[in-house]
């Protein structure tokens, strides 16, 4: 892999240094945000269950993801501030560590949904529904990260666009191109779709039935939880729809000068929301934050008094 070393000075737009610092904000608060939260995970005892651990395993994606962009946005913007074309070995490694994490961040939230499935509609098959086993899921999903960062890096995918200031893949009509959309972001997207239906239709059936009311009550609170995963997934879809649209009019060799700058303030801001938006489906964390916010709000109220 090579990397060019050689400085060239360019030209900068004005609206190139607020953005920077834009991005910059934003990853700083995401990664204050889920470093809190992990604490909190890690802190309380209720939080010690199989189902946050898959939430664990997500706010550990995110954290990497925006210790990641505030990397790459620190580097747009040194560049940007001494108006040079400058490409590195880090440069390289976060584009290709972007690709793979946002990988990793996707399959977090499909496996989430997974298991809620498998609770409901398997709930005597206990071993499917094990700690165990859903370690070794989360392992897999970073296995299959690990080996798609290397496969980027070895076969040199990662190109520094100077006009971006960023290390990424070329847009461009490709089969890697094509590959990336699929295997990262439609493919998880469709199965947690499939999985959100399919568990509307087996809640209305179990309704229809004469059903244990614990049993229907604990059913309707799991398709409640994969409706919000649904509801983060696709909040992070619609935030990255410029990101989609590059690509596609990259296929016809139409998409404006500086589409990743624009696409990644869009990408880094939908971190902060997505850092607050998990809270939803971790019950046991919402729970825990809810009660420390009272319990200063009461002590608080008789001091103003």
């Amino acid at each position: 892999m090579a990397t060019e070393n050689n400085t060239f000075a360019i030209s900068i737009a004005s609206w190139f240094i607020p953005i920077d610092i834009l991005k910059i904000s934003c990853a700083i608060t995401a990664i204050i945000l889920a470093l809190f939260c992990l604490s909190i995970i890690v802190y309380e005892r209720t939080c010690h269950t199989v189902p946050m651990i898959l939430v664990t395993n997500s706010y550990l994606s995110q954290l990497i993801y925006a210790i990641d962009v505030l990397a790459i946005s620190i580097f747009t913007l040194e560049n940007d501030l001494k108006e040079r074309k400058l490409n590195n070995r880090l440069c390289i490694f976060s584009g290709s560590l972007s690709y793979s994490i946002t990988m990793i961040q996707m399959y977090s939230y499909l496996l989430q949904a997974v298991y809620r499935y498998l609770v409901i509609v398997y709930p005597s098959r206990l071993m499917w529904q094990s700690s165990r086993l859903q370690a070794s899921f989360i392992g897999l999903t970073w296995c299959c990260g690990l080996v798609y960062f290397i496969v980027l890096i070895v076969t040199d995918q990662i190109k520094y666009l100077p006009d971006d200031q960023i290390c990424q893949m070329p847009l461009r009509l490709s089969f890697l191109t094509i590959f990336n959309a699929l295997y990262i972001y439609i493919f998880p997207l469709s199965v947690i779709m499939i999985i959100y239906l399919k568990m509307i239709l087996y809640v209305k059936e179990m309704g229809k039935r004469i059903t244990p009311v614990n049993i229907l009550s604990r059913a309707q609170r799991e398709l409640r939880m994969i409706h919000r995963i649904v509801s983060i997934v696709l909040f992070l879809v619609i935030l990255g729809l410029p990101y989609v649209l590059f690509i596609l009019m990259s296929f016809f060799n139409s998409a404006p000068k500086y589409h990743f700058r624009i696409a990644y303030v869009f990408i880094i801001v939908s971190l902060v929301f997505m850092m607050i938006a998990l809270c939803q489906v971790a019950e046991p964390l919402k729970i825990f934050i809810k009660k420390v916010y009272r319990r200063r709000v009461v002590q608080v109220g008789p001091t103003v008094t």
